[in-house]
């Protein structure tokens, strides 16, 4: 028979990938982890974690097959707990979200504040990078992406349509003379993405509205390109989720010039039983679609559920 602290300590590991931090969330010694963990693969008798100083303890091939029963006893402990008491338990424990860049950074990060709010013995982690995240190797326990994954064990849904526009800054569109038609744009300089190390072709627009010579400053980071764009010098295609929320900047060409793309979130299959999971993906679900009119440029303000409204 496992030792149910002994998976414990182990998805304390997996998650955080240091034994100090898992060893403060549990409140033991780092040394009494390693101890359990070295335990937990003799019994075992398999390598469940690679271990190095730069990276921590990363789950090895086997550690991650572990890694999802070792959470579905975690999900079933948790509910037979709520169930037994008649009542549900303060949502605790740790939970890291995935995500593009942009929406990490000026949506979902705020957003991921105000659910910790709601729930402070919850730990949370998020992850805004302009890649893809991989969760078949555990980066995280949600992603949010610009593609739908077209295969996997996953629960998926699609979060919401946004808009992209183009923009300027209104010191910059104050200079110039006005920009009345698309044939305006060939008279401007443009900020976009470095062509060849784009990681989703929902990300190629550009081409399809000036020409590449006219594009004079590349960047792989959307938050970059916005900084670039409040220097004054250039016009810019950003999400509708950044740019409205910055007074700064003014749309361009409004009615002629408006790319749609969309948000998927999904998880692994095996944490829909898990209690905090789903709690976030309702949260994140119900506070996007509140945001419709941010996300598709009608608005400048990011909008919060009420606390009754879970």
């Amino acid at each position: 028979m496992l030792d149910w602290d002994g998976l414990r300590y182990f998805l304390e590991v997996a998650r955080t990938q240091r034994v100090s931090a898992a060893a403060l969330r549990l409140g033991v010694q780092h040394t009494t982890v390693s101890r359990r963990i070295q335990a937990l693969e003799r019994e075992l008798n398999t390598r469940l974690f690679d271990k190095s100083k730069a990276t921590g303890f990363t789950l090895t091939e086997e550690g991650t097959r572990f890694f999802a029963y070792a959470e579905q006893i975690e999900g079933t402990v948790i509910k037979a707990r709520e169930e037994v008491s008649g009542q549900l338990q303060t949502l605790s424990g740790h939970l890291r979200v995935g995500s593009t860049e942009g929406f990490g950074s000026y949506v979902l990060a705020p957003l991921m504040m105000d659910f910790q709010r709601r729930y402070p013995a919850l730990t949370l982690d998020i992850m805004p990078v302009p890649r893809f995240i991989s969760l078949s190797k555990r980066e995280a326990d949600i992603a949010i992406s610009l593609e739908r994954p077209q295969r996997g064990p996953y629960l998926c849904t699609k979060l919401m349509d946004y808009s992209l526009k183009l923009y300027g800054s209104k010191t910059y569109l104050s200079q110039c003379s006005p920009i009345t038609s698309k044939g305006h744009l060939a008279n401007h300089d443009f900020i976009g993405y470095v062509e060849e190390l784009l990681f989703s072709d929902r990300l190629r627009y550009l081409e399809d509205i000036v020409t590449t010579d006219r594009i004079v400053f590349k960047s792989t980071s959307v938050i970059a390109q916005y900084h670039a764009l409040l220097q004054g010098r250039s016009l810019a295609i950003l999400p509708c989720f950044m740019a409205e929320q910055d007074s700064r900047l003014t749309q361009v060409l409004n009615d002629d010039i408006t790319i749609t793309r969309s948000f998927w979130m999904y998880c692994h299959e095996d944490l829909r039983h898990s209690t905090r999971v789903m709690a976030l993906w309702d949260y994140l679900k119900k506070s996007v679609q509140l945001n419709k009119a941010l996300l598709q440029g009608k608005s400048g303000q990011l909008q919060y559920l009420h606390d009754d409204a879970l």
